[in-house]
């Protein structure tokens, strides 16, 4: 008696299931973040604002006057454009603020739009104060680190801004 080594053998076909209506369209990818996420725009948002009304009371100058004297000014005694910069940083806070109480601004005056122009604006003063130091500043003639701190987190204001502006188209 012969028994075959390989039987044959049929592979079952797969049951597609045929549905009725067309197929559901594609969902446009969002940059929206579950609830709670670290990185989610609204949380950039206040981040960045914070670190920069923050980054005024840190130094913006500093420098050696002799070998005993080492000296440095913070961005809030830099003069007008140190403290406009605390309170461009103090405005997006108040902004996020608002929104996590419900007020809620004109549908003509977009959020993210105000977001992106107080960063433009606070951009461009930590510019001019990173490329102008002032004589009376003299001895401090090297740039402290809360003036790149202040450029990086205007910087993150105008990212938050964008980021919520695509979100709401």
């Amino acid at each position: 008696m012969s028994v075959p080594y390989f039987q044959a053998m049929q592979t079952p076909t797969p049951h597609r299931a045929h549905s009725a209506g067309p197929r559901p369209p594609l969902t446009r990818p969002s940059l929206r973040h579950p609830e709670g996420f670290v990185f989610a725009p609204e949380t950039l948002t206040w981040l960045s604002g914070l670190v920069l009304a923050l980054s005024t009371f840190m130094s913006w100058y500093s420098g050696s006057g002799g070998p005993q004297l080492v000296l440095s000014v913070i961005g809030w005694h830099t003069g007008l454009i140190g403290q406009i910069v605390f309170f461009l940083g103090l405005a997006v806070l108040v902004l996020v603020a608002l929104r996590v109480f419900g007020i809620a601004l004109p549908p003509s005056l977009p959020e993210s739009l105000i977001v992106i122009g107080i960063g433009v604006l606070a951009t461009i003063l930590v510019l001019v104060r990173l490329i102008w130091i002032p004589d009376q500043f003299l001895p401090a003639n090297g740039r402290g680190i809360g003036i790149w701190i202040a450029l990086l987190a205007s910087f993150g204001v105008i990212a938050a801004g964008l980021i919520e502006a695509s979100e709401e188209v």
